[in-house]
């Protein structure tokens, strides 16, 4: 009998496989050596794992480039004979951590959906100098290193600087005849990178553009004020500083000028790029060039993901009316056509409210456009309720107080056609909350699009064992219709794929527990439960609730050590945003829990507590297909959505979650009964805001509860500084926002039905399987085809463009 073949043979197979399809193997290697070559400097003539990389991706990128073109006039690995490394090569790339969580990643997964589905879409954003910062846990605490991702460049993006573009910021405002002028303002240029989307077996290769900022030559020279040449060139770094660096936070809005100034810089430059690609295509029009905009909206679609592009909506006006002297009522039909809004989040610390002073002096033009926009909204919603002065306060978009601030979600809401949320619970929210009274003035305008993650990075890339294992079942067309897995679920019971879907399982768990033991040097039990919450540390995410319940379980271990426990290993990773203290404590919390249990010789291997350092996707895409539980246990109401939870859904975890984002849904696919379902609902958060929250009767009438804050507040888990941990213990007890006490005997319950049937590995794969045949719905793919067909006005197309080595007809 064939031995199995292993996860880096598969990933060998399948990509000799894909280079073939794209030219012979003998063109692959004279391509690869040739790029070899040009890798190598002059005087060194050993190629590191470096060199090999590059060369294999500049090969990879010359099979694109083909495509690339084509697509656009139409709207990676290689021979393992080679003697390298795949899997070794593919650790050498840097991860682009150009976003901070979840939105930025769920970006990428929709160019991914895009692209297959054959939409002529373009993603654009900043080519940030230094992403996410590198988190190093040095002594139980976060400490933060820049992320200089491009020290050894990319091989993947081409510079365009032919279409490089100015961005005016500053200046003042000239109301004349012929019309308002924006004078006297400082330029930065904006230099475009292109990097190649392919769609997954279509030959579709999209674009995503992102900015870099760039000094003018003329920076600073012709400017008195500077004390020479000298000094004028090295401040061309003030203008270049806008794509330095990303604002770290997720979830929160913090309100500095460099931060607006990125924000315009990237929408300026981008719709910029859009009208002159509307005017310079022709689209029936026999004009030489386009001037009129009347099918600006049909010919484009503009996507706000969040409020930090909302400034497209002034500018889109600014240029339409001061630019193209395009009458106002026609500019304001025109934008609000061409612009959607996607809503991410309903924590009010997240959302964006610029201080109107910082408008007034950064963008003088577009703060009188908003104020216009704003009159024209106010006149209306007066005349619709007259005499209702509350209402017109809540609904405009200029906030008035001690400090004069904009709204953007008022803005976005203002200024699009479409608004919607990203799972349905939070799409109700927003209809029922956060935007009540504009939906009642316009509920049409309102919509859900449940978020989605790609097959093809999630399974296929991420899981080659999994993905394999359901080919042989079900064939390979669930890659590009994910609701194919439903053809799983008569399978659910078939002895055969319990026993080949738990052995994938186990030889991931094999595979990561290898990894931790190289980069890590820990050791942990392959056989244990694989407990993994990871995700940005944010306060409502309640990773206290899991410290909660590993600081119960290492308690009754200590108390009844001859009992029988299942063996867990909990893995808690992700980011703190630097400036969040108590996100910080809680990473310091988790480090000393560990500390603690993982050094207990009474506890041996039933229980250890691993922080997962510096969490991102190259990490994510080991530790999700390991994963035998998934934690989603954020505060009902507050989690948008997740998408993570989607990744273990499909990779073979299953949830133990509250009813909070896509868990709501992922529970109505799979059935309630195939997850782990604890907690308060939308409704009981609700009912408890109302009667008020006291922590003090949980922490009074659960004597585990009790001892677990105990100990943590008073230095078990911190003997060397006894007060550590007093600020959770009494942000726990006095003002926490987010319930933890009120959801913890509900979820140490639910553990136990987890560890109940972890301790059946028949009946847990069988859910398993369950959960994978009912991720379909939680595939980008279906995601992007609801906001093509009910916002943007387009059909996906399955046509394949040809192959560049053949003619276009």
């Amino acid at each position: 009998m064939a031995k199995p073949l292993t996860d880096s043979e598969k990933r060998k197979q399948i990509s000799v496989r894909g280079i073939a399809g794209l030219g012979d193997v003998a063109e692959v290697r004279k391509s690869f050596n040739r790029h070899l070559h040009f890798t190598l400097v002059k005087d060194r003539n050993v190629a590191t794992p470096r060199d090999y990389f590059f060369a294999l991706a500049h090969t990879v990128r010359d099979h694109l480039v083909g495509r690339w073109i084509r697509t656009q006039q139409h709207y990676y690995e290689r021979d393992p004979k080679l003697g390298l490394d795949l899997e070794e090569l593919e650790e050498i790339e840097e991860d682009a951590g150009l976003g901070n969580g979840g939105l930025g990643r769920l970006a990428a997964c929709f160019l991914d959906s895009m692209a297959t589905l054959g939409l002529a879409a373009y993603g654009y954003g900043i080519r940030y100098e230094f992403g996410i910062f590198n988190q190093k846990i040095v002594n139980g605490w976060q400490v933060e290193e820049a992320d200089d991702w491009l020290r050894y460049g990319n091989p993947w993006e081409k510079a365009r600087p032919e279409y490089m573009l100015p961005v005016h910021f500053y200046g003042r405002v000239e109301h004349t005849p012929e019309g308002v002028r924006w004078l006297d303002t400082q330029v930065v240029l904006a230099m475009p990178y292109d990097t190649p989307v392919p769609g997954y077996k279509n030959n579709t290769v999209n674009t995503m553009r992102l900015w870099s900022a760039k000094a003018p030559n003329d920076f600073k020279l012709h400017d008195f004020n500077v004390g020479g040449y000298i000094e004028a060139v090295l401040d061309r770094n003030l203008a270049e500083n806008i794509s330095r660096v990303l604002y770290p936070n997720d979830n929160f809005f913090e309100g500095k000028e460099l931060r607006l100034k990125q924000e315009y810089f990237v929408v300026a430059a981008t719709l910029q790029d859009i009208i002159r690609r509307f005017k310079s295509s022709k689209f029936g029009c026999r004009d030489p060039v386009r001037t009129c905009f009347e099918t600006f909206p049909d010919k484009v679609a503009i996507q706000l993901n969040d409020t930090h592009p909302a400034l497209a909506i002034p500018e889109l006006m600014r240029i339409l009316v001061d630019v193209e002297k395009v009458d106002w009522d026609k500019a304001w039909e025109i934008t609000k056509k061409t612009c959607a809004y996607t809503n991410h989040t309903v924590l009010p610390e997240a959302l964006e409210r610029w201080p109107v002073s910082m408008f007034e002096k950064l963008l003088p033009r577009h703060l009188d456009i908003i104020y216009a926009i704003n009159q024209r909204h106010l006149d209306h919603v007066a005349a619709l309720f007259p005499g209702d002065v509350d209402r017109l306060r809540r609904m405009s978009v200029i906030e008035e107080g001690d400090c004069k601030r904009i709204n953007m979600a008022h803005l976005c809401v203002i200024g699009t056609h479409a608004v919607n949320g990203v799972a349905r619970i939070h799409s109700e929210i927003v209809k029922q909350s956060v935007f009540k009274d504009f939906y009642e003035l316009e509920p049409e305008k309102f919509q859900n699009k449940t978020n989605g993650i790609t097959p093809r990075r999630w399974l296929l890339l991420c899981n080659p064992g999994l993905a394999d294992t359901i080919v042989e079942k079900i064939g390979e067309g669930f890659l590009t219709d994910l609701s194919q897995l439903k053809k799983l679920l008569p399978l659910a019971s078939d002895e055969a794929l319990i026993r080949d879907v738990a052995k994938v399982k186990q030889e991931n768990k094999l595979k990561f527990s290898a990894f931790l033991e190289k980069e890590y040097k820990v050791k942990i039990n392959p056989s244990s439960m694989f407990d993994v919450h990871v995700k940005r540390i944010h306060e409502y995410k309640r990773q206290l609730l899991n410290c909660l319940h590993v600081v119960t379980l290492y308690n009754r271990i200590k108390k009844d050590p001859a009992r029988p426990f299942v063996p867990r290993t909990v893995m808690i990773g992700g980011k703190a945003a630097p400036g969040y203290h108590m996100a910080k404590m809680i990473i310091k919390l988790v480090t000393s829990i560990g500390d603690v249990v993982n050094h207990d010789p009474v506890v041996g291997d039933r229980l250890k507590v691993i922080f997962l350092e510096n969490y991102r996707v190259s990490l994510a895409e080991k530790v999700i297909p390991a994963a035998d539980l998934s934690q989603q246990i954020s505060t009902a109401g507050t989690e948008a959505s997740g998408t993570g939870n989607m990744k273990f859904m499909l990779n073979g975890a299953l949830t133990i979650g509250t009813m909070d984002g896509a868990n709501v849904e992922m529970a109505e696919e799979a059935g309630a009964e195939n997850l782990f379902i604890f907690g308060l609902r939308v409704e009981d958060v609700e009912a408890l805001d109302q009667k008020g929250y006291h922590a003090r009767e949980y922490y009074d009438r659960l004597p585990e509860l009790r001892q677990a804050v105990d100990q943590i507040s008073s230095g078990f888990f911190s003997p060397k500084e006894p007060d550590c941990f007093k600020d959770v213990v009494n942000m726990l007890l006095n003002h926490d926002r987010f319930k933890v006490f009120a959801d913890y005997e509900a979820y140490v319950a639910c553990q136990g039905q987890v560890d109940q049937l972890y301790r059946n590995p028949k009946e847990w794969t069988k859910k398993v399987i369950k959960n994978i045949a009912c991720s379909g719905k939680f595939s980008s793919d279906r995601t992007i085809t609801e906001y093509a067909r009910d916002i943007w006005g387009v059909e996906p197309s399955d046509l394949q463009i040809p192959p560049p080595n053949l003619p276009k007809d």
